[in-house]
């Protein structure tokens, strides 16, 4: 009979469902589950092994019979991949299955039923401001697991809490559920409310919409039709998985032709309003903490981005401190002046590891 992580006999088979309350109540933030390997969840950026016996395959789509419909189950065996989101009374999960020389395997990342302010999430004070433009483009921006979804959520949240506005989501998956509040809310899924993001993009602008989040920017026509949606009246709010902000650029621009590059660029500095490259590293209670850079499309800023210096942009980012931006250095070095990281954490987590040590020996 299957036993739980603290080694006790548990009644009937073991469910998915429990493994998601226990990674649930003990705050770990995925589960990674596969045939022929022995249960595991992420502990704050750690893989912790549990005391359950190794998966077998009759258990593993006993386990996917829990959140999959049968055809679900089917595509996935056809396709040998599958991407989707569940719902369990106390949590959602975005959910990955794939095939591996082992076996089929599954990963579940908990998202919170319980949206989090910015407040709550200790994040920086302007992106509230941000959230108050009536027009422009928000990237949002970061490796996976950096938290991207989570301060997301928290501004348009902040937004549905305190203004009217007509907010429409284009997501694959859904993670956080917002309900409507001071604003209208509308969530669509990709793969089940819509076929392809640049569809739902392009229909949105029909919608009488006041701000849009598209989930992930992918491709040039997405950044076209955000693009456009930004300069005609509309707050739209993207990610990418990129480290830095002019990082971000760089890959928007990246996205086009050479000889197109020039006007894109300043269609770019016409209606970028920020972007905010997001981290996360462990704090000294056992947490973790988001670290952030932040450019903020200044005058100065947009008059760099038009001429194509990038590099100033870079140079220009740790003096402006004023209007909001920082880097992560910046950021990094906030948290470990507050006693929430060490210098070790710093340095590990920092991108210009030389400045870092310099700032922490007091030399900048």
């Amino acid at each position: 009979m299957p036993k739980t992580a603290a080694g006790i006999k548990v009644g009937g088979a073991l469910t998915l469902e429990k493994l998601v309350r226990e990674a649930f109540d003990k705050g770990f933030s995925d589960v990674h589950l596969g045939v022929g390997e022995v249960p595991r969840f992420r502990n704050r950026g750690e893989i912790d092994m549990t005391d359950y016996p190794v998966t077998d395959e009759a258990t593993f789509y006993s386990w996917l019979s829990e959140i999959l419909k049968p055809d679900q189950i089917q595509e996935f065996k056809q396709s040998l991949d599958y991407d989707g989101a569940a719902h369990f009374d106390f949590t959602r999960v975005r959910i990955n299955i794939f095939d591996t020389l082992r076996g089929p395997a599954l990963v579940m990342r908990l998202i919170p039923v319980k949206i989090m302010t910015i407040d709550q999430l200790g994040l920086p004070p302007v992106l509230r401001d941000v959230c108050h433009y009536h027009k422009g483009l928000v990237l949002v921006t970061g490796p996976t697991g950096s938290g991207k979804s989570t301060s997301l959520a928290a501004m348009i949240d902040y937004i549905n809490s305190e203004m009217s506005r007509n907010i429409i989501t284009i997501e694959d998956p859904v993670e956080f559920v917002h309900t409507s509040r001071r604003s209208l809310i509308k969530q669509r899924e990709v793969g089940i409310h819509t076929q392809e993001f640049k569809n739902a993009l392009r229909a949105s602008l029909r919608e009488d919409p006041d701000v849009i989040l598209v989930g992930e920017i992918r491709d040039r026509e997405t950044v076209d039709i955000a693009l456009k949606a930004a300069q005609t009246g509309h707050l739209v709010f993207g990610t990418l998985h990129t480290n830095s902000a002019v990082k971000t650029i760089e890959r928007v621009l990246g996205m086009y032709e050479p000889e197109q590059q020039a006007p894109v660029r300043i269609s770019i500095a016409e209606s970028l309003v920020a972007v905010v490259a997001q981290g996360l590293c462990r704090t000294t209670d056992g947490k973790r903490a988001a670290f952030h850079e932040i450019l903020i499309n200044t005058d100065a800023i947009k008059d760099y981005m038009q001429r194509g210096q990038l590099d100033e942009i870079e140079a220009l980012l740790p003096k402006c401190t004023f209007d909001g931006m920082c880097t992560m250095n910046q950021s990094l070095y906030s948290l470990y002046e507050a006693g929430r990281i060490t210098e070790e954490t710093a340095l590990e987590m920092s991108p210009r590891q030389n400045e870092m040590a310099q700032m922490l020996r007091g030399r900048v």
